[in-house]
């Protein structure tokens, strides 16, 4: 009986660790690299490119709104990557400096690995049809906030081939999850 209450014990206290003081992660969540130049092929044909400017891998987690968009399009845009005409370090976005966006959806940025046979497995990604739906309307807010001229996309769904020149590099992540310390109140 004693040894029954202590794993009820052990059990109630693991759930109650995990359910509480584990974050869950349920954001959109945007790779970012400053490029000097990245272009997507699809079936050997180049359909997009850039340069410089950045290029995006864009996941979307299942729970993911227009919201998240929103949030996502003004810190990518804000972004800021490159020095000023002055020198001064990390000071300009990509729409200060006139720069292009390429971006590349990738369902695959919410993979795990299973722990037996190291097997991605894609379930905290959305599913195809609302993420296509979410990704343009991405796109769209981009477009609207920035410029129609300086915003570009792989091709949804497809196998593609990205080349990029990475510029630093610079790899930054955002996440629209918002943070605990109300950082994401203000994105600048």
């Amino acid at each position: 009986m004693r040894r029954a209450a202590r794993t009820l014990t052990v059990v109630c206290c693991l759930f109650f660790f995990l359910v509480v003081w584990l974050p869950v992660s349920a954001a959109m969540r945007i790779v970012v690299q400053r490029v000097k130049s990245a272009s997507v092929r699809v079936d050997g044909q180049t359909i997009s490119s850039v340069g410089p400017g950045i290029m995006a891998l864009v996941g979307l987690h299942e729970n993911d709104t227009e919201v998240d968009a929103e949030y996502c399009c003004k810190r990518l845009l804000g972004a800021k990557l490159w020095a000023n005409d002055n020198g001064g370090q990390w000071r300009h976005g990509v729409k200060q400096k006139g720069f292009e966006v390429l971006c590349v959806s990738q369902f695959t940025l919410y993979g795990t690995l299973s722990k037996k046979k190291n097997q991605p497995d894609y379930k905290l990604a959305m599913k195809s049809v609302p993420a296509e739906a979410l990704y343009n309307r991405f796109l769209e807010l981009l477009r609207d906030t920035y410029s129609h001229d300086k915003i570009y996309d792989g091709q949804f769904g497809a196998m593609m081939d990205v080349d990029l020149v990475n510029d630093g590099p610079v790899t930054i992540v955002i996440d629209s999850e918002q943070p605990p310390n109300n950082e994401a109140s203000n994105p600048t």
